[in-house]
């Protein structure tokens, strides 16, 4: 027996050093930690439970047969992250530079049909070149089993992929099918083809950081959901993320002891609204100042910027936040931000996180560019995803509440459960300057002194309308509310909420207006 034990432990250490020692040094020259350091790093101490460590390809031709390297290029296993349970892959760039093959699928299928089947998130450490040239065909249909158990796990467990090396062609399809993507500055590329395929077929020259970089797919495309300025930062990124997250789609998020008084008041918030209603404010000051200490996970932090969303916790209990930004285009709703809104509304539905929608939209963006680029039809996946959700859901206007914009942000008529107002907001069809231009145009252009008429118009539109109080009298709003006590109003909203029970039509699945 003490032979086979040996045997056992050299094959098993053969396992651990499959990269070969150069390989290891370019990683490290890079500033990448290797596929075992970062498993070592993100999962608890010692809590790493590896599967198919002995695993090898069994292909053939183009010299292949000549080398078997144990493990055939990903790491995968089972540990815990702060003690829950996760389910990992990561990829070993050192090996076959991290190209997919029959067997390194398989691994894959693996540890992915395993999170699924006992309900934990399935994390993705990505850094491979992608289909192994010498399987060919075998490859593709490999990924293939992949892109099909990404779609099968959706919605049931989180999924999460962390992109810290190359991720091109047909590999970036299961990182974009999963719940959020992590990258890192300068080390991260991600796109469907490179820059010397970009220059033969169009003649563009790009960069590979400009075309597939963290930065340009936080901020261009919304491909990535958070960006880290090296590995452990990123990694660090993806354990906070995890602690708002459940297990699977049948748990409730993880709560903690709040260390915040649940009825501390909010006076700040009286005097961060300015006097005037055109003139910005931060609305992440609104929500740091109502959630558990501050504490506010942003979602795509980088891209389109006048919608913010994230998760934080009131009274110690997760919810998801989205607002508008008046600091950035005024808060207005574009087809990035409709996009981003409702990706993260639906994110939240599915994983049982109760929402809180801060409404100060002006309306729609307007232009050809956004007409002809689809603002209806990106518009509606927000309303589509407000409307389909059945998670408790509490809205605040704080101010501005214009047109068509204030019904898709999670309006009583949409579902919203509890719906408040502070004394600034302004419920209304449209803005008060507009509507006057609008409806008074006749008898401005017959009037004597137009300029005195209009503003004796607009003042008597803004003190019928552009207050809370017809909404209110007609059941739209639930209440008027002291900005002081959003706070504890919210507290015990959702206190009450929790018990919610709402069961959509039975379907196959709705028509999303994609």
């Amino acid at each position: 027996m003490s032979e086979r034990l040996a045997q056992l432990a050299a094959r098993k250490e053969e396992a651990l050093h499959a990269g070969a020692p150069h390989a290891v040094e370019r990683q490290h020259a890079k500033g990448k930690l290797t596929a075992r350091e970062r498993l070592d790093y993100l999962l608890d101490p010692g809590s790493f439970q590896e599967l198919d460590m002995l695993a090898r390809h069994r292909a053939h031709g183009m010299g292949l047969e000549e080398t078997r390297p144990y493990t055939d290029g990903v790491v995968t296993g089972f540990g815990t992250i702060d003690g829950r349970r996760v389910c990992v892959f990561s990829q070993d760039f050192t090996v076959f530079g991290g190209a997919l093959g029959e067997v390194f699928a398989q691994k894959i299928h693996k540890v992915m049909d395993l999170a699924t089947s006992v309900g934990v998130p399935m994390i993705g450490l990505n850094d491979g070149a992608g289909a192994r040239i010498q399987e060919g065909v075998v490859s593709l249909d490999s990924y293939g089993g992949i892109f099909f158990r990404n779609v099968a796990a959706s919605g049931v467990i989180p999924q999460i992929s962390v992109v810290l090396g190359p991720c091109a062609g047909g590999a970036v399809y299961s990182p974009a099918m999963t719940d959020f993507i992590f990258m890192v500055r300068g080390t991260s590329h991600m796109f469907i083809t490179g820059p010397d395929v970009v220059k033969t077929v169009t003649g563009e020259d790009v960069t590979l950081e400009a075309l597939g970089g963290a930065m340009s797919h936080a901020t261009k495309s919304g491909v990535a959901t958070f960006v880290a300025a090296d590995e452990k930062a990123c990694l660090d990124q993806v354990r906070a993320l995890l602690a708002y997250l459940p297990s699977n789609n049948l748990e409730e998020p993880p709560a903690v002891v709040p260390s915040d008084e649940a009825d501390r008041a909010t006076p700040e918030l009286s005097a961060l609204m300015p006097a005037s209603p055109n003139q910005p404010y931060d609305m992440k000051k609104v929500i740091a100042a109502v959630v558990d200490d501050g504490e506010y996970l942003e979602y795509f932090p980088h891209w389109a910027q006048n919608l913010t969303c994230g998760f934080a916790r009131l009274d110690g209990r997760v919810v998801g936040v989205v607002g508008n930004q008046p600091a950035v285009l005024a808060g207005v709703l574009d087809i990035d931000s409709s996009e981003k809104g409702a990706r993260f509304v639906r994110t939240c539905d599915a994983f049982n996180i109760p929402l809180v929608t801060f409404v100060d939209v002006p309306g729609f963006m307007p232009g050809t560019d956004q007409e002809y680029g689809g603002i209806i039809r990106h518009g509606a996946k927000l309303l589509y995803a407000y409307c389909e959700a059945t998670v408790p859901r509490v809205q605040v206007v704080t101010r501005k509440a214009y047109g068509g914009a204030y019904v898709v942000m999670d309006s009583k008529s949409i579902g919203s459960d509890l719906s408040y107002a502070w004394p600034s907001a302004e419920l209304a069809v449209m803005g008060p300057q507009a509507a006057v231009e609008i409806v008074y145009r006749r008898e401005l252009a017959e009037s004597p002194d137009p300029l005195r008429r209009r503003a004796e118009l607009v003042e008597d539109y803004t003190e019928r309308y552009a207050n809370p109080y017809v909404a209110a009298e007609r059941g739209y709003i639930d209440d008027v509310i002291d900005p002081a006590d959003t706070r504890r109003v919210l507290i015990r909203a959702f206190d009450l909420l929790r018990s919610k029970r709402e069961e959509l039509p039975k379907r196959k699945h709705g028509n999303v207006p994609l």
